[in-house]
């Protein structure tokens, strides 16, 4: 079975190719779906595959920036990028980057990198999956209470409303985001970014994991701008850190190409897909693949503690990302299909 293998020249490891574009073509989807390059789950997929994680980072990085650019300009056609709020959070997701690539290099000279990013993922993940899913909980317990008193509680209503208090911040400059539909200190979303762009530095994502609940959650976007303008900052950072990388010599430009061809095609699916789901359909289905992605990482880290389970979890982590991937991708790819079905007979009604 060595035809399955490929060598990649910079890192010196084997690699299993099949891999590489079930990530790259099933990440696409779910990447222009949600709004982010899907480092989050490349990155571990690529740690899990056999590249060292310094590698898997770079390699993902520079991945990510040539597939965020396709999706990033499909959104602008649908409305859903508020450019003004990207641009304003370019500084702070420049400047973050650039500090959490410091650090990466650091750990790395003293061997720690893979444990300490590892947990670090986890860690973040978690934080994640609870906060999606306790807003879900909320907007439910909004939507029965408002039921019951015989009113509509809106389509852009929210369960966890954090924004709500940041708005209140009066620093000058206030800044009125048109696209996004709201007024607030141009130094929230420059600080949040900064912080979205120190821990994408560190973790080897383009920020979007973080930045999307970030937007959404404190920043007060609604879902689908948050989708578009998350990939706009995406595109912009991961250009950056593409760079950076790469100079440090951590880029396997050949897997990278492997995958953007795939991911090329699944990022203009996962974009079209947000005009037939939204909402809530995209929180939840986040969260999901939010919680998949974090077990496959414990996996990893379970044989550092039980000695003789390396195998076994090697090949369980393996076969956990890569079918995560592949059944989110054609989750979201049919749902895409039954919205166009009902589309096209709707206007077919109608003429």
């Amino acid at each position: 079975m060595e035809f399955l293998y490929v060598l990649m020249p910079i890192s010196g490891v084997s690699v299993f190719w099949p891999g590489l574009i079930i990530l790259g073509l099933g990440v696409g989807v779910i990447g222009g779906f949600f709004g982010m390059g899907g480092a989050w789950m490349i990155t571990p997929g690529l740690n899990i595959l056999g590249f060292p994680m310094a590698f898997a980072i770079g390699t993902d990085i520079a991945h990510m920036a040539g597939k965020s650019l396709v999706s990033t300009m499909r959104h602008g056609k649908f409305g859903n990028v508020d450019y003004r709020l990207g641009v304003i959070m370019i500084v702070g997701t420049v400047a973050g980057f650039e500090v959490g690539a410091q650090m990466i290099m650091w750990l790395e000279r003293i061997g720690k990198v893979d444990l300490y990013v590892r947990w670090m993922y986890v860690i973040l993940l978690f934080l994640i999956a609870w906060m999606v899913f306790t807003d879900v909980k909320k907007r439910i317990a909004k939507e029965k209470a408002a039921k019951e008193a015989g009113k509509d509680i809106g389509k852009l209503a929210t369960g966890i409303e954090w924004h709500k208090t940041f708005h209140k911040i009066k620093i000058p400059p206030m800044v009125h985001f048109k696209a996004a539909g709201f007024t607030c200190s141009a130094w929230l979303p420059i600080f949040l970014s900064f912080l979205t762009g120190w821990l994408a530095g560190i973790l080897g994502i383009g920020g979007g994991l973080i930045r999307m609940p970030m937007l959404i959650y404190f920043v007060g976007c609604p879902t689908h701008i948050a989708v578009g303008t998350d990939l706009f900052e995406v595109m912009i950072s991961g250009l950056y850190g593409a760079g950076t990388y790469t100079y440090k010599g951590r880029t396997e430009l050949v897997a990278a190409m492997i995958m953007l061809v795939g991911a090329s095609v699944g990022a203009q699916m996962g974009t079209v897909a947000t005009k037939y789901i939204k909402g809530y359909g995209i929180r939840i289905a986040f969260g999901i693949a939010v919680i998949g992605c974090m077990i496959s990482i414990i996996m990893k880290l379970i044989p550092r503690y039980i000695e003789g389970t390396k195998a076994v979890m090697d090949v369980a982590s393996t076969v956990l990302i890569l079918g995560l991937v592949a059944v989110l991708a054609l989750y979201i790819a049919f749902r895409m299909i039954q919205g166009a079905r009902r589309e096209v007979a709707e206007k077919k009604r109608r003429a």
